[in-house]
Order: C-alpha cells, then structure tokens, then sequence
C-alpha cells in the first residue's frame, strides 16, 4: 500500500499513472476532492481508497500497518500567493505532521520540495545541504519549501528513509486544471492552437536576447522516475535536486512546441509585466551530481523529447496519463 498525497494534482496523478503500470495498484488517494476538474486526473486509475486530506492522520492511525511507502506530493503551489499563513498551514505544518507520522509508523517517505527555495539563483543551483539558509527564496511558497527542507535537517528524528525533491519547471500531462500556473508548453500549445503565434518576454538584460531567458525543463515522467528509483532504493537520504542539468531557452521550448505541432514557427516578444520585471528568474539548472551519485543513471528526456510526446500524445489528442 502507498499513499499519494496531492493525488489528483497535475505530479501526484502522474506519479499514480505510472505506479499503476508498475502493478502498484493499492494506492491511497490523499487531496482536497472538491475540485471536479483536478478529480478528472484520477479517472481510470487503480486507487484502493480515497482519503480527504484533513483525515488523513486519523486514517493512518488506524491503517498504518498496512502501508509500505509515502509520498508527500501534496502542497499549495500558487507563486502568486502572497498569504504566508496558507503556505504556513499547507506547507509547512501539514509535512511536518506527515514527518512525525513516517517516524512513529516507519514508514519511508519522499516529498516535494521545490526549485523555487533557490530564488534568483545569488547561491548557484547546488543541492548542498549546510547551503539552504543562506538561500533567498522570492516569494511565500519558495519560502515554505526552503523552511521545511531546513526544519527536516536539524530534526535528530527522522523517518528511517527520507528524501526531498526539488523540482525544478515540470511539464507534462494532467496539468489541464491547472490555469495560469501550468507550464509553459501548455500555455504555449494554447496560443499556437487559438492564433498560430507564440508569445514571449523580452529580455531586459543586455546580455540575455528576447526569448534566451533559460530554465531547466523536466518532462514528469523523468521525475516519476526518479521517485520510483528512490521507492526502490531506500537509502541515501537527503534533499535532491531533481531537473535534468541541462538548462534550456523559452526560444528553444517554443520552437519545439511548434515542430511537434507541424505549425510554422512564429514567436512575438512582449515586455515582461512590471511588477514581476525585477524577480523575473533569467537562468536555472540544476546541479544534478549529487542524485547521480547515488546510482541514478538514467537518460532524461531532452526538451525536444519530452515536448513531442506531451504534445502528440496528450494535448494534442486531449488525453489525460
């Protein structure tokens, strides 16, 4: 049995998806269900149970014998959001109660934490843990994230396996319910579908062209990976980055966008709006060492790979995974 928290969101989904192929079909749902468009991700998945997210510690009290692993995927994402107490309440309080939970059950645990602990990149893109409290995150989520992943660290009680993901700019299917806060490349597919044309920042640095800002884009199917790599291995414990190390221009993103739709490529440039102008994140890749050398030797998708199949596959097709 493992439970799913943020089951029915755009990464737990997935990470469902693929434990369903795996014949991990014993998995308990943990979300706020009240949303019908995000509950959509979860139609056809083999689910035992579906858990509301405020019953979930006394659902566990009473099932934890039962359960093999955890995955706290969960979590209010909105960068947009600038309520701490929201971020402090779902972010913070809530994985410190699912920390408590896996060292009382023994239960291993793997959680999101996020790229957005690293904000303008002043410290680099080096998952090094003595680091984090010196990282400058831009807004309450990225401050969350950063004050869980500090808070786990210096707690000398841990669950006997542990690891925190940050996740750096995840695409992928199940991001339809998503709106202003999904990837790029769907809001890019949306456009090219509604008028043919892409648009972009500009650039407002002198030494970044319009549309060379870069990220690093990870396809989620390489992050479901790696959580099940981590689900399999069980040691090492730690904060991980989790990109593919190879960082990426929104050129290059839209382009690919157009090829895997077989549409001219046709990218405008708009001012970046002013309000986020001095935030505005030109550069992230993540330093991937650190996950490789624990034995994770797989290939990720290249941007052009993962693009082509998110689009061909799902959006195109409006499939969900």
């Amino acid at each position: 049995m493992i439970i799913v928290t943020g089951a029915a969101g755009f990464i737990g989904s997935c990470l469902i998806a693929r434990l369903n192929e795996l014949n991990f079909n014993y998995i308990i749902a943990v979300d706020d269900f009240s949303y019908p468009e995000k509950n959509k991700n979860l139609e056809g998945k083999q689910i035992k149970e579906r858990v509301e997210r405020t019953q979930l510690s006394s659902w566990l009290d009473a099932n934890y014998r039962e359960v093999e692993f955890f995955f706290h995927i969960g979590a209010r994402t909105d960068t947009t959001e600038f309520d701490k107490s929201i971020f402090d309440e779902l972010n913070v309080n809530y994985s410190k109660m699912v920390w408590q939970m896996c060292i009382d059950y023994q239960i291993p645990l793997v959680y999101a934490s996020s790229a957005a602990t690293y904000g303008l990149g002043e410290c680099g893109y080096d998952d090094n843990e003595a680091e984090l409290a010196k990282l400058k995150p831009l807004n309450p989520y990225g401050d969350s994230k950063n004050d869980f992943d500090i808070w786990a660290l210096q707690q000398e009680e841990k669950p006997f396996f542990w690891a925190g993901l940050k996740f750096f700019n995840v695409y992928g299917p199940n991001e339809y319910h998503k709106g202003r806060m999904a990837s790029v490349i769907w809001h890019a597919f949306n456009q090219i579908t509604s008028n043919g044309s892409l648009r972009l920042f500009k650039s407002h640095k002198i030494d970044y062209a319009d549309g060379e800002q870069m990220r690093d884009f990870i396809y989620v199917k390489d992050l479901i990976d790696v959580c099940v790599f981590l689900m399999e291995h069980r040691k090492n414990s730690g904060i991980y980055n989790l990109g593919t190390g190879i960082a990426r221009s929104f050129n290059a993103l839209g382009t690919s966008t157009f090829v895997a739709m077989n549409k001219p490529v046709q990218i405008n440039y708009i001012d970046t709006p002013v309000d986020i102008r001095d935030t505005y994140q030109y550069f992230t890749e993540a330093n991937m060492s650190k996950l490789r050398s624990i034995g994770y030797d797989e290939a990720f998708y290249t941007l052009e790979e993962g693009v082509k199949d998110y689009v061909q596959n799902y959006l195109m097709a409006g499939k969900y995974w």
